[in-house]
Order: structure tokens, then sequence, then C-alpha cells
């Protein structure tokens, strides 16, 4: 049997995570960002699978040898959780092993979907790797404005659906976001176009959100957040932590060119709801 968790239930996961890794998954078990957990055993859990509350993914965590939940996941996707992803709008599953050791398995429980592979990258930031004369200007006509509850109680946030799409992305409210979360954005003409904040939260690791609106990128605005981002997090000893797609050439230049240092790879699985 595969159990869904209450949240009070969370943290018996615990145990099944590797501290630093994947942030998200500690996130959401450490109760910070919202999701939900399915394991093996309500009671000692020791596998199971963090479905993102944000719909960004699934990850599964804990012992990849347990045949008794392995070869029960993909019926209980069929009956339990692609029927309720259909309806929030999701037409992909999107998911990764916790640990290398559940490539294989993930390959194995959906051998009979159109199962496709690709590269994530995770990087984090310290202080001896920082470059901070790599910090470059930007046009006057940009203000750069830290993300606090005067700015979010402000006209120009309470009319940008972009950042409050992006926040209430991650974050189950904007207070929740104030109280355990870090961020930057860009003002041009009282309209926020480039945001740089904290999706995710674990402990003293702080996972990265950045993103500028098409119409101004090329403009070095994302760049500027991430440095700004990098030196409030660093003097408040935080650790900066920047996921992203292998095939992502422009995030992987501005993670880089600021000085976050690639720690390791990971492959997310994807096929169809169908």
């Amino acid at each position: 049997m595969i159990y869904e968790l209450k949240s009070e239930e969370f943290p018996k996961c615990q145990p099944l995570v590797i501290k630093g890794k994947h942030i998200e998954i500690q996130a959401i078990i450490a109760g910070n960002n919202p999701g939900r957990i399915f394991v093996d055993n309500r009671f000692d859990p020791t596998s199971g699978f963090v479905w993102f509350g944000n719909l960004d993914g699934f990850a599964f965590i804990g012992n990849v040898n347990n045949e008794t939940f392995t070869r029960e996941v993909d019926a209980f996707f069929n009956n339990e959780i692609i029927g309720e992803a259909k309806r929030l709008g999701l037409q992909w599953f999107e998911g990764f092993g916790h640990d290398p050791s559940w490539d294989s398995a993930i390959e194995k429980m959906f051998n009979k979907r159109n199962l496709e592979a690709s590269k994530q990258r995770v990087y984090l930031m310290s202080r001896e790797t920082y470059q901070v004369d790599r910090e470059p200007q930007i046009e006057q006509t940009y203000l750069v404005e830290k993300l606090t509850a005067e700015r979010l109680a402000s006209e120009v946030y309470q009319k940008s659906p972009f950042l409050q799409n992006k926040l209430l992305h991650f974050w189950r409210s904007e207070r929740e976001f104030l109280e355990k979360g870090l961020g930057y954005c860009i003002v041009y003409e009282k309209e926020i176009v480039s945001v740089c904040f904290s999706g995710f939260v674990a402990n003293q690791y702080h996972g990265i959100d950045i993103e500028t609106v098409p119409h101004h990128q090329g403009n070095k605005l994302a760049r500027k957040l991430a440095h700004r981002f990098v030196k409030d997090a660093l003097v408040q000893n935080l650790v900066p932590y920047w996921d992203c797609m292998e095939v992502n050439a422009p995030s992987l230049s501005v993670a880089e060119s600021v000085g976050f240092e690639l720690q390791y790879q990971y492959t997310v699985y994807e096929f169809p709801f169908t």
C-alpha cells in the first residue's frame, strides 16, 4: 500500500533525506513550502515520493530497493495521481530520485510510459567563491529594490501579477515569504520587470528563483539581482542554492559569472499524462 501523510507527519521522512541536497524536498518536509508526501508506511516510512506544492514535479526518497513500494508506484499514479494532476492543469510527469540509485528504479517503474530524460545542475555559493567584482552596472532607469512588507503593500506590487504569481507559485502567502524568504526586484517606470527571490527554504539553504520579463531581457538585470541576493544572503550566513536545466545556457551563465560552484548533477524524467 501507498499512503499519503498528513502535514504534521512529514517529519517522519526526515531520516530519508540527504542534508543540503534537493532542498525542495527538505523545505516541504519542514513545512516551509507547500507539498504532499506519499509513503510505504505512515508510521515508519522507508520509501516514498514528494509532490511539490508548486506542481513542478515529484521526487522519490528513501530505500530504492523496497520492491513492495516500487512495484505499486505506476498503478498508484494511474489510480490516484494522474487524474488529479490533469484537473490541476498538468499534462506531464516530471520526477527525479533524491539519490542517483533511483534512476534505474524510475526507469523500471515507468517502463511502459514514453519516458524521456534530461539533466539538471545544482550550484552553491560561498564567501570564498563569490565574484563581487563582476557585479554589472545597469541603466539608471532601472531601480533595484528589496522585497519587503512595504514593497509588497505598494501600488507597484499590487499592479504586478508577474511578481504576485511568482511568489505564490512557491509560497502559501506573501506573509510566509516575508517571514522565511529573501528577495529583490527591479522596477522600470512603475513596472516590476525582474525578480530574484527564495523559492524554497530549508535550514540555511535558499533555493533561488530568478526571471526577467521578455521585453527587458539582455540588459543584465538577472545578473544584477543575483549579486544583490547573494550579498544579502552571505551577510546573514545563508547559502544561496541554484538549480537549473543543463541546457539552460543563460541561467548557467548567470550562476557561474556570479561565482556559484557546481555541486552535482541529476537526472529528471518526464512522460505525458495520457
